[in-house]
């Protein structure tokens, strides 16, 4: 018989049906408590919540009998992801997916067996396709209930709890870092990975303007219950029956419509027009280069030395803003760009990826002007247009002795 000082927890169960919370004991016996009040919302699809500390994952079960499988952070692990390959989807390369892993008839054969290729690739621990707050905003916001279900079902599934930092939150790590090793303190970066299992990592504590709710983690359970907590809310969130509405307009496309307008009138050449864009972004800038010098311990005297070219170095060095600076400056320097609704949202996302990430599959559009700006920053991540296209790329790879880590993690 087992000691009762030997004994532990092996699984922990919130059951919908039985409004029941279950502790199962490592030998076999279960305590019972009712669940009053019950956490399921009546627009929330999710059933069952399994979660065992033995092996940090978490498994949700839907209404509808799927199954969603979290991995959960380990206590003390900066980075979980042990050489595994990163790839990053766009919006539309997940509905894609969605479409061939539920064997929709217009997904063809082509993409059905890449979806099943990555699944496997998923589950054997070789690769990991993060979601992203812009993900979860887009599938949020679609129209048909069921749609949303199968697009949301298919990217927690593919992504296993895995997720992208919050490009704003990069961006802002990225200059503090910058700021930090040109004070030669290299102990004060942050040096947070963009690819986590992290809790909270979703989005950045500065698009909320409420007070910023911190758990104190002072032991193991702390850790484990805020873990356990965002994952669950992740999945709820994603596959709640109740659509998102659509953002306001801030007006960022139609000012960046009148600049791109104003440089095609202007009659400068390509540098004189670089220069001005640059004075474009280090003005929409300004908050965070400064806000980011002082948390750095930059004096105000050092800062104001630095000036425009120091500020535009420190941010055509960061892997995302660099990027995202080479993407401003690829389509404003198009004559006759039209600007888009969606992409603000396209550019912050698809440039915080590319600086990280080995593979990024997106559309055409975007992947112009990321392909030229990968190439102007010198880096190695594949940017692809067709899904079928970066597995088969993923696939050699894979094959190599020593696949290579993400970029820049």
């Amino acid at each position: 018989m087992e000691n009762e000082s030997n004994l532990s927890i092996t699984m922990i169960t919130m059951d919908r049906a039985t409004s029941c919370i279950v502790f199962t004991r490592s030998d076999g016996k279960e305590a019972r408590f009712p669940l009053d009040p019950s956490p399921f919302e009546q627009t929330s699809v999710v059933a069952r919540l399994d979660f065992t500390p033995a092996f940090s994952t978490l498994l949700a079960t839907t209404l509808s009998g799927d199954q969603v499988l979290f991995e959960l952070p380990l206590e003390g692990v900066a980075d979980q992801l042990a050489g595994r390959l990163v790839m990053y989807l766009d919006q539309n390369q997940w509905s894609l997916l969605s479409n061939a892993d539920h064997g929709a008839p217009k997904s063809g054969k082509a993409n059905q067996a890449a979806a099943r290729r990555l699944r496997e690739w998923v589950d054997q621990h070789r690769i990991v396709l993060p979601a992203s707050a812009g993900h979860y905003y887009e599938t949020g916001k679609r129209f048909s209930t069921d749609k949303r279900y199968d697009l949301g079902l298919t990217i927690l599934q593919y992504s296993r709890g895995w997720q992208m930092r919050d490009p704003l939150q990069v961006r802002r790590n990225e200059l503090h870092d910058t700021f930090c090793y040109q004070l030669d303190r290299p102990d004060r970066v942050r040096s947070a990975p963009v690819f986590t299992l992290t809790p909270d990592a979703l989005y950045s504590p500065t698009r909320s303007t409420a007070t910023e709710i911190r758990f104190a983690t002072q032991n193991h359970l702390d850790f484990q219950t805020k873990a356990l907590l965002t994952a669950s809310v992740s999945i709820d969130i994603m596959l709640d029956t109740q659509r998102i509405e659509e953002g306001l307009d801030t007006g960022w496309t139609a000012a960046s419509q009148h600049f791109s307008d104003w440089l095609d009138g202007l009659d400068q050449d390509s540098q004189q027009k670089r220069r001005a864009i640059d004075i474009h972004l280090v003005k929409d800038l300004q908050r965070e280069l400064a806000e980011e010098a002082a948390a750095a311990d930059v004096s105000k005297e050092l800062f104001q030395q630095w000036g425009f070219k120091g500020w535009v170095r420190a941010i055509g060095g960061s892997p995302t803003l660099g990027l995202f600076r080479e993407m401003l400056h690829s389509r404003h320097l198009n004559r006759g760009t039209t600007w888009r609704p969606n992409d603000l949202t396209d550019m912050m996302y698809l440039s915080c990826a590319a600086g990280y990430a080995n593979f990024v599959v997106c559309e055409k559009h975007m992947r112009d002007p990321l392909q030229h700006g990968l190439k102007r920053m010198g880096s190695s991540t594949q940017v692809y247009r067709r899904l079928t296209d970066a597995v088969s790329a993923i696939e050699e790879l894979l094959e190599t002795p020593c696949a290579p880590a993400s970029p820049a993690q």
